[in-house]
């Protein structure tokens, strides 16, 4: 320890600088040249302020810094420590996703490209699974600069996500009620779903029934199979809600909605095999847009947020920290699967 306040003191004579950057530079420097290394203990801050003579505040701030940017790391009660050798490091974020979908790849894909190559991305998957979601949550906190999110709904989640510093967390995809001031770039699901069934009625109408395949306790949002269930009510749509579609039991005269790509490709394989013609015997509509969608079968119907657009926003986010909390729209794009 006393190399790295001896490295802090070598920069007094740099009028240029002052005691905060002092610090910083004096930290980042030891690494440099190897006095410390990575999982290294550094002085305290009632160490600094007896070496150095530095306000606590200031120590703090700089301790701060350091931790933002991925340098160090902040272990509870027992202090910081190195968190890299790699100080050349801008800022290191921790992206959390659902998992590699992919409408996710395209977020990821803009999100990356957004960052440029000054900054260590390290992308993490909890497959909705909260106990996963949960320790990725511990196993990141004080190692990252910023927390890029895509939040489990759940009523554990605002105490999981506390663990975090509010101001470095960016919550994508899914929006999650908290008491906290996050900033988000997220879906909505309930009004936009539902509007969505509705401009489509018409269309769906032209067929004996809707049928939505929607799996409990999964990954899809509730809130679309309540806006499914408030259309068929409103609107004295004839339908039905399934788990699962079952290979070879699609059936002519019927529409069918799915936010599981595999059960839209199996769909489309069988009607393919049936002869049945799209748009005409049977319907599709799926939710979240892609190229594929876009090009099978001379399109596929389809409502969707812009994914692309999402991580342009959060990667704007990160580079900037300026505060956003935004819906990205949902768009219902109607193409020849009705």
């Amino acid at each position: 320890m006393k190399q790295i306040i001896q490295q802090i003191k070598n920069l007094e004579s740099i009028n240029s600088l002052s005691k905060h950057e002092q610090l910083v530079h004096g930290i980042i420097n030891s690494i440099d040249e190897r006095l410390v290394m990575k999982g290294d203990l550094l002085p305290s801050v009632n160490t600094l302020i007896s070496e150095l003579g530095f306000a606590r505040e200031t120590i703090a701030k700089a301790y701060k810094e350091l931790v933002h940017r991925g340098i160090i790391e902040s272990k509870n009660r027992l202090g910081y420590f190195v968190a890299t050798n790699d100080v050349k490091q801008e800022l290191k974020v921790a992206l959390v996703l659902f998992a590699f979908d992919i409408f996710q790849e395209t977020f990821y894909e803009n999100f990356r490209k957004g960052l440029g190559n000054n900054i260590k991305l390290d992308i993490f998957f909890h497959h909705n699974n909260f106990e996963t979601f949960e320790n990725i949550i511990q196993n990141v906190k004080g190692k990252y600069g910023l927390f890029v999110i895509a939040a489990i709904p759940n009523v554990k989640t605002p105490t999981v996500l506390k663990q975090l510093p509010t101001n470095r967390v960016l919550l994508v995809d899914r929006f999650v009620e908290t008491d906290e001031d996050y900033n988000y770039v997220a879906q909505e699901f309930r009004d936009s779903s539902y509007d969505a069934f509705v401009k489509l009625k018409d269309k769906i109408n032209k067929y004996q029934e809707i049928v939505f395949f929607f799996k409990p306790l999964s990954s899809q949002p509730i809130e679309i199979l309540n806006s499914f269930k408030r259309f068929m009510e409103n609107h004295n749509i004839n339908g039905v809600i399934k788990d699962k579609y079952i290979s070879g039991t699609l059936e002519k005269g019927k529409v069918y909605f799915t936010i599981h790509n595999l059960a839209l490709w199996e769909m489309l394989k069988d009607s393919k095999i049936k002869g049945f013609k799209i748009g005409t015997d049977i319907g599709f509509i799926s939710h979240n847009d892609d190229i594929v969608k876009e090009i099978i079968f001379d399109g596929v119907t389809t409502f969707s947020t812009d994914f692309a657009e999402m991580g342009k926003k959060a990667a704007d986010f990160v580079l900037n920290r300026k505060k956003i909390q935004e819906i990205i729209p949902t768009v219902l794009i109607d193409r020849n699967s009705l």
